[in-house]
């Protein structure tokens, strides 16, 4: 099989595994085991990485720059991306990390924050229709794991679905939602590298 068989085969996976998982997002049952940690998470993304686009199937060249757009009537400026996608698409983990927080927020709807292994970037997915089957706080990840679904929760608007993802330089001290906001499209379309 080709690469770009591959490629396909693997997303065409993916959305088939969303799909199956939709079914239930409402409702949390305990678990009883505990999902396996990957193993050997690097301790940082390698000097000169990018980030990996956080939504399956989307393209750099897919990316549009909303970072510094002027929202809720100019009472506040726009530090994020938004990646427009199919309520559903998988939302996968732009760098390698621990899950640090899932939260449910007026504005984001339902969020997860993902802390670099060095503990100097956060990462926010917010809007998320649901998160992927196991992840909880305190899981390592790696680059590419199935965090959660593109969805249009909290103030994204019904319909508007789509990814409100965010990185923060932060000091070791900070907390998940402390930090300072860096535009994550130059990092994610290639044009800069992670620092």
């Amino acid at each position: 099989m080709t690469r770009l068989g591959q490629a396909i085969l693997g997303l065409i996976l993916l959305l088939a595994i969303g799909f199956a998982t939709m079914l239930s997002f409402g409702h949390n049952a305990p678990r009883t085991t505990k999902p396996p940690e990957p193993a050997n998470i690097p301790i940082a993304p390698a000097a000169g990485a990018r980030l990996a686009i956080p939504v399956a199937g989307v393209a750099a060249d897919q990316l549009a720059d909303t970072w510094g757009q002027i929202r809720d009537g100019g009472a506040r400026a726009h530090q994020a991306i938004d990646i427009i996608a199919a309520g559903g698409t998988p939302v996968l983990a732009a760098a390698p990390g621990r899950v640090e927080k899932l939260f449910q927020s007026a504005a984001g709807g339902t969020t997860l924050y993902v802390r670099s292994p060095n503990r100097r970037l956060s990462y926010y997915y917010a809007h998320l229709a649901g998160y992927a089957p196991g992840i909880r706080e305190g899981q390592g990840v790696r680059t590419g794991t199935l965090l959660g679904f593109v969805g249009d929760t909290g103030n994204a608007g019904a319909g508007n679905t789509h990814l409100h993802f965010a990185v923060s330089r932060m000091a070791p001290h900070e907390r998940w939602w402390q930090g300072a906001p860096v535009n994550p499209y130059p990092l994610l379309a290639g044009k800069r590298r992670v620092e």
